[in-house]
């Protein structure tokens, strides 16, 4: 910390030290600077953005395609197979693709949709509810966070300690 200076002064003081006048915040009054190896600090923030992405975790999305005269097997298939999208940690985006005669039944297929809604909220939410663009009818469905089916071992732990502390007041009487 030098304090307020002028540029010039600040300029010469880095040259001194061989090292760089770098302006960190130029919107506070005064603009904030720090004499630093301008090099090492540009390389030190690559190493800091390319952590960044690694941990950053990518959101995959899988597609499921219905129509609406599916049969309950098929249905029942693609269940499944949404159920272990979810287990994954994916997101899976329904849609229902209308062709030919099948556009004058949109209604069908909208209860097609909402019966796979139903089949899947207990492993999943609805992000984005049943929308018709042109002729397909989709929605996104992401899976439920795992801390709230978690939540069920609580309870059942404090009934365990309370059990021991029985077990430790009927030994005393008996000693």
């Amino acid at each position: 910390m030098l304090g307020v200076m002028p540029t010039r002064e600040a300029q010469k003081l880095a040259d001194a030290q061989g090292l760089d006048l770098v302006e960190v915040s130029p919107n506070a009054q005064p603009p904030v600077c720090k004499i630093m190896d301008y090099g090492k600090f540009r390389y030190e923030e690559s190493i800091k953005r390319k952590q960044a992405r690694k941990s950053q975790k990518t959101v995959v999305v899988k597609e499921i395609k219905f129509h609406p005269g599916v049969d309950t097997n098929d249905l029942g298939h693609k269940l499944r197979q949404m159920m272990g999208f979810f287990e994954s940690g994916f997101k899976v985006r329904v849609s229902m693709q209308f062709r030919g005669r099948e556009n004058a039944h949109k209604d069908l297929g909208a209860e097609v949709i909402q019966k796979v809604i139903e089949a899947c909220a207990d492993k999943a939410t609805v992000e984005q509810a049943p929308k018709l663009v042109g002729k397909t009818l989709g929605c996104l469905l992401a899976p439920r966070a795992a801390g709230k089916s978690g939540g069920g071992n609580q309870p059942s732990r404090p009934a365990q300690q309370k059990d021991d502390a029985d077990d430790s007041s009927d030994s005393k009487p008996n000693a």
